[in-house]
């Protein structure tokens, strides 16, 4: 089959096209011809050597996220899918097992069908991203009602996360570049302002003692976390955050390996892309023997919505 992937760890010109064996779905698994592969900043640092975790040798394969149609399904399996329907998948990256490829197998509980009415290449946007969201709101363990601010709202994971926040019946503040401001209204944020140092000061102003939760897909967290009140919760999407050690607040991390297999979680996304409450944007589609310069786009920054790869 052919794949994308590396043999060495560099800048985006190491990607290159690869040819290796079609994998076989065993029992519990389910095999997926990939039609489309969204590129994910993690994929940058697999690509970098920086995020790589797996104890194979190269080639390495990229790409967390996947849409396609099930071609096999492994023995004793227990999923009501069945070859030819439309899926979409989260992916735990480990050597060549990854969705930059024809073909693709992965545990059944990490898939789940296309939500109707949706392209391949649109669902492709919505399971790692949709999940990081999703876990990062759980992270928060916020009360019915409460108020959540989010940075880098008008991102993939930022904007999931303000309407995954709204789905769930909370309050959300988000920031957003000038530019950006209606598309984050579009989203369902109650509470628009403006990005950057000001902003926990903003916050403060329309919620004097502090939102409830902050979910950081900005890597602002040190700076946003003076928009949290006493007690209150910080979740990162990007690794490693830190806060200050006072005020009884508590900073998680989100690990969306930790989520590949929930399927129940993984479907309530597909039926809110069904019913609308959740947006999928894509930026532009390429290829996939263009990944090299899907990376380059990623790395330039000041994209709305995800690049995908069509295989």
């Amino acid at each position: 089959m052919k794949a994308v992937g590396l043999t060495e760890f560099g800048g985006p010109d190491v990607l290159r096209v690869l040819d290796l064996p079609v994998p076989e779905a065993g029992p519990g698994e389910i095999r997926i011809r990939v039609h489309a592969a969204t590129v994910n900043p993690f994929d940058m640092l697999v690509r970098r050597g920086i995020a790589f975790v797996s104890d194979a040798e190269p080639p390495y394969v990229p790409g967390m996220d996947a849409a396609g149609v099930v071609e096999q399904v492994g023995e004793g399996t227990d999923t009501d899918l069945g070859v030819g329907d439309h899926v979409m998948a989260v992916v735990v990256v480990s050597g060549t097992h990854g969705a930059y490829a024809e073909h693709l197998v992965v545990p059944a509980e990490s898939v789940v069908r296309v939500p109707a009415g949706v392209t391949d290449v649109e669902a492709a946007t919505l399971p790692m991203n949709g999940l990081t969201a999703r876990m990062a709101l759980d992270l928060l363990e916020l009360p019915a009602g409460a108020t959540v601010a989010v940075t880098g709202a008008a991102g993939a994971v930022g904007g999931y996360a303000v309407q995954l926040a709204k789905a769930d019946g909370f309050r959300v503040i988000a920031d957003a570049a000038q530019k950006d401001e209606q598309l984050v209204k579009d989203l369902g944020a109650d509470v628009v302002l403006p990005r950057g140092a000001e902003f926990p000061k903003l916050v403060r102003e329309e919620v004097p003692d502090g939102v409830d939760g902050l979910v950081d897909t900005a890597g602002i967290a040190a700076l946003a976390v003076h928009a949290v009140r006493d007690g209150g919760r910080v979740a990162s999407s990007v690794g490693g955050v830190q806060v200050p050690g006072e005020r009884g607040i508590e900073a998680r991390n989100t690990f969306v390996p930790q989520y590949a297999r929930e399927h129940a979680k993984l479907d309530r996304l597909r039926r809110l892309a069904e019913e609308g409450r959740l947006t999928l944007r894509v930026a532009q589609t390429l290829p996939a023997e263009q990944a090299a310069e899907a990376h380059r786009l990623l790395e330039a920054g000041g994209l709305r919505g995800r690049l995908v790869l069509t295989l």
